[in-house]
């Protein structure tokens, strides 16, 4: 099974409006909710491709009722370990400038961490476990390695998503993916980078350091990947209209696992990675099975 984990959910309240006039009514064109976090997002994208998942992490109060319900019509499982509060509202106000406001989210106590971690100690090696996403300041900033190291004699298959010193402090796990993009990348070993060959030399750093495969982010020019025993594979991105970045690397993630657990074969994962990814980004919401496909036959 596939199990994701978002630390800090979210329901995203997205307000269309044509112009946003500070110290004043303003009213909207349009509005919708969305359940957000990153481990939630990949969850929704497997659901959208007919992967089965249980999405975990925590939820509170009627907000976090909202999320679990959403997951549900999805057909997502859900183990999230129930908290005191509510789960937080990020605000997200679109006219001719995007501005968001995003909620602090409820207090997580020590028992309701270790509630998680025994769940996910039940995690065997024919488990994928996607771990993502900030860590809010309720909880310790070692978190993910807190995880890892409970469930390390599980050889559970790891994909971690994060940056700096997070991402980091995961490669001794041996994790079977982790997807930096460039400024990430530059950031953990204080470089800049030029070219591609400075891009594979410092993603194969993260090789050396643990990780088994890593893909670079490059936005719209595509992704590159890295991993043992393959030669490094630059694929561009398709072509067309981006409307919405948010979810597409999450979308990214979802594609790569969705065709390595049919298959096992890591450059289709990359490639169908890729295609999730973009067709996310180049619609409102998240990426559907038939917008997949279709990009996937562009890219032939």
């Amino acid at each position: 099974m596939i199990y994701t984990v978002t630390f800090s959910p979210a329901i995203d309240y997205v307000v269309d409006l044509d112009h946003l006039e500070k110290g004043a009514i303003n009213r909207s064109k349009g509005e919708h909710c969305l359940p957000g976090g990153k481990g939630i997002n990949v969850s929704i994208v497997l659901a959208n491709l007919g992967k089965p998942s249980i999405a975990t992490g925590f939820l509170g109060g009627f907000t976090g009722a909202y999320i679990r319900d959403e997951l549900e019509k999805r057909g997502i499982a859900s183990g999230f370990v129930k908290v005191d509060g509510n789960t937080r509202i990020n605000v997200k106000l679109r006219g001719q400038e995007e501005t968001a406001i995003n909620g602090q989210g409820p207090h997580i106590t020590d028992e309701q961490i270790e509630e998680l971690m025994e769940q996910l100690e039940k995690l065997t090696n024919k488990d994928l476990l996607v771990i993502s996403g900030t860590i809010p300041s309720s909880l310790p900033s070692d978190i993910y390695e807190k995880i890892l190291e409970r469930i390390k004699d599980n050889h559970v298959e790891l994909i971690v998503d994060a940056t700096n010193d997070i991402l980091l402090n995961t490669l001794k796990y041996r994790p079977l993916l982790v997807k930096p993009n460039q400024e990430e990348l530059e950031e953990m070993f204080h470089v800049t980078i030029h070219n591609e060959e400075e891009l594979i030399e410092n993603a194969k750093k993260l090789l050396a350091l643990g990780a088994k495969n890593v893909i670079v982010s490059l936005g719209g020019d595509g992704a590159l990947l890295v991993g043992e025993g393959l030669e490094p594979l630059h694929l561009p991105a398709p072509k067309g209209k981006v409307v919405n970045t948010v979810g597409a690397g999450d979308s990214l993630v979802a594609g790569f696992i969705d065709e390595y657990t049919n298959s096992g074969n890591i450059a289709k994962a990359f490639r169908r990675g890729i295609a999730t990814g973009s067709a996310s980004a180049f619609s409102e919401g998240l990426a559907t099975k038939e917008e997949v496909e279709a990009l996937l036959k562009k890219m032939d």
